[in-house]
């Protein structure tokens, strides 16, 4: 009688929402290399004090308009302030205003879509209408209108891009919560008897937090560009504060004499924006169901 030996143990991975995510994000090169970038950014504008050798309004008139040096990295400005302890500290602003006004911005939005798809009917129609009109004029122009009315500076210029960030929020979770209210667990949900706003925020609200999440990425080198542009023209950081847009506005009087007092700034501007552009990228593959 010949023995039966037992079949080997075939070993089973159970793969966690989160896992899934990272093992379909650490395949996007590009996209890790540019979070690691944004990191990098956020953690020198964080212990901005510790990085930067010098503080960011402190004048020197002995190197004025100075050049690269052992001493200014990255040169001085027209009242000898170090420039790459500006753009250290300018870092905290920038990521400030685009993070607060995303947040802000997709509050309000995700809220107004949820109502508006959920419910539909008057309500869909009346909600849907004001967001046409914000939609209607261009993004820096209603920001322009938002701070001219508000007045100039840092908390007006994250209403303004708020204000303009919740349209675009609105109508893509309304787009989601019409398509996942239809859904056979949704359905079920509501046929034993579960409240709307229960029903919003844990059957519907999850289902459209990726498109959200890849949006808000997304949206944030947007809304640095913008504050920046804002700055640029006056209406947004106020001297002496240290604001990468601001000193592009400062550093164009002196283009051709001290050309480093726009390339720098603006050098952070684009490397931030297209970081953000990246991320969002790759986000948008790693959680996008249709890609799978």
């Amino acid at each position: 009688m010949s023995a039966t030996l037992p079949e080997p143990a075939v070993a089973t991975t159970i793969r966690t929402p989160i896992g899934e995510f990272w093992r379909r994000f650490r395949r996007q090169r590009v996209a890790l290399i540019a979070g690691l970038i944004i990191l990098l950014i956020i953690l020198a504008a964080v212990f901005a004090p510790f990085v930067a050798p010098f503080e960011p309004a402190t004048p020197d008139y002995d190197n004025i308009l100075e050049g690269s040096s052992a001493l200014h990295w990255l040169g001085t400005d027209a009242y000898g302030r170090d420039v790459l302890s500006r753009i250290i500290w300018g870092g905290r602003v920038s990521l400030m205003v685009g993070f607060l006004s995303v947040a802000l911005g997709a509050g309000v939005g995700v809220a107004i879509g949820l109502i508006s798809g959920f419910f539909g009917g008057w309500v869909d129609g009346v909600l849907m209408r004001l967001m046409d009109v914000l939609l209607a004029f261009p993004g820096i122009i209603l920001a322009i209108g938002v701070v001219a009315l508000l007045g100039p500076g840092i908390d007006n210029v994250i209403y303004a891009i708020a204000v303009f960030s919740v349209p675009v929020f609105s109508r893509l979770v309304r787009g989601s919560t019409l398509a996942l209210k239809q859904t056979l667990y949704v359905q079920a949900a509501r046929s034993i008897g579960v409240k709307a706003p229960l029903l919003m925020l844990r059957h519907i609200l999850p289902g459209a937090m990726p498109g959200v999440i890849v949006y808000a990425s997304l949206r944030l080198g947007t809304s640095i560009l913008t504050a920046a542009s804002l700055s640029f023209i006056g209406l947004g950081a106020r001297p002496p504060s240290a604001e990468w847009g601001a000193m592009l506005s400062d550093g164009r009087s002196y283009l051709g004499v001290a050309d480093h007092l726009t390339i720098f700034p603006g050098l952070a501007i684009f490397v931030i924006v297209l970081a953000f552009n990246l991320f969002g990228d790759g986000l948008r593959d790693a959680l996008d169901q249709k890609l799978r």
